[in-house]
């Protein structure tokens, strides 16, 4: 029988440093991700050592200036880092892109002064980091948030809740999102407060369908007393610091999103060549066949579309809707990719002993993250017809 099994996405990069990268990221995630990815994820443990590791590697601040302790790679590159990280382990792609999610503040709208003493150790002292912004009250509709910020002299008293906070409860430093103004979003600034702060707790973490070894939760924040020197960016300023932010997490989702999708292709394409039915392997009937193609195409386009949106911020352009688009058709994709695979490996697919039972459940988190699919929709809708009511 032909060799049927799956082979390593072949990439369009940049530079021979990114092929290189690329080759030490498969490295990493076959050898130390892989083998215990199932296990650890049935068991929800969160991969402390692969992020130590990963973070002694310099991939914990790839998109980053190099001055900084940063990898100096353009979004293009970064993004398919990510991909190949959560083909391997969601757990591990997703926490990559919250950290540099939780880095964007200091590093776009921190001072010198602020970057010098903190974003070494963010990037590249095997901190991790976490984004607080969601409350329990006030998810899609961001601008309502309550937690406040209250000036004492030269420090922010900050009180509040924050909620579905990945890394809650481990992370080292949280950038949170708090009022210290009028209601609405000019009311809202960014602090970066640090994980050990008196005052900051987190609850017992979600009891979720998929991605069990992620810690999500809620963090409190009672009293927490923060200096002025860890305010980032302008009081009032923090709402479009956020948004700014979720432009660029929403491409680090749908990349993650694009992961789980080829990973379900490959354990599909795998059981098909193996699996006999009729005397023959399966993947030699034309509806399976036409199944996988489509998977196929579906994925690959998806990787085009945040492969564009990311090209454009590397160029300095605007990549909002792109970004929006990405999310949206990434995530929608990697949900049929892993329904499919369900399909294609039938009762087997059902079951533990396989990986896309895990896929499946983990691709739907990735629609409501980080913005619901809806919301893009919302976006992407005001970029083509400007805003509602006008």
């Amino acid at each position: 029988m032909p060799d049927r099994a799956p082979q390593p996405v072949d990439r369009q990069l940049p530079t021979d440093e990114a092929r290189d990268l690329i080759s030490l990221v498969r490295d990493i995630a076959q050898r130390e991700i892989v083998p215990s990815a199932a296990e650890e994820e049935d068991a929800g443990r969160f991969p402390c050592e692969v992020f130590a590791l990963l973070s002694e590697s310099g991939l914990l601040g790839l998109p980053y200036d190099a001055d900084h302790g940063g990898g100096d790679q353009p979004y293009e590159v970064y993004l398919q880092v990510l991909e190949e990280l959560a083909a391997a382990r969601l757990t591990v792609g997703l926490g990559v892109s919250v950290h540099t999610l939780a880095s964007y503040a200091l590093a776009a709208y921190g001072t010198k002064e602020q970057q010098a003493e903190h974003l070494p150790a963010m990037l590249g002292g095997g901190l991790l980091g976490a984004y607080c912004l969601s409350e329990p009250a006030s998810g899609s509709d961001a601008a309502s948030l309550r937690t406040k910020a209250v000036r004492e002299r030269d420090d922010w008293v900050i009180d509040g809740t924050k909620a579905w906070i990945t890394h809650g409860g481990i992370a080292d430093f949280y950038t949170v999102m708090a009022r210290t103004g009028e209601d609405g979003p000019r009311g809202i600034t960014a602090f970066l407060v640090p994980g050990d702060a008196e005052g900051l707790s987190a609850a017992v973490p979600e009891k979720k369908m998929g991605l069990k070894g992620s810690p999500t939760a809620q963090v409190h924040l009672d009293g927490v007393r923060v200096p002025d020197a860890r305010r980032i960016g302008d009081e009032g300023q923090g709402f479009a610091i956020a948004l700014s932010a979720l432009d660029s997490g929403r491409l680090g989702i749908a990349a993650c999103a694009v992961g789980v999708a080829q990973a379900a292709l490959d354990e599909a394409l795998s059981y098909a060549g193996q699996r006999r039915q009729f005397g023959r392997p399966i993947v030699d009937f034309q509806g399976l066949r036409f199944m996988l193609a489509d998977m196929a195409t579906q994925i690959e386009a998806g990787r085009a579309l945040y492969l564009t949106a990311a090209r454009l911020r590397d160029a300095g352009l605007p990549f909002a809707k792109q970004a929006a688009m990405a999310k949206l058709h990434c995530t929608d994709t990697a949900m049929r990719v892993a329904t499919d695979a369900v399909q294609i490996l039938g009762g087997y697919g059902y079951t533990a002993d396989f990986p896309a039972e895990r896929y499946m459940r983990e691709a739907k988190v990735l629609q409501i993250v980080e913005g619901t699919n809806q919301i893009q929709r919302m976006v992407i809708a005001r970029h083509l017809a400007g805003p509602e009511g006008r």
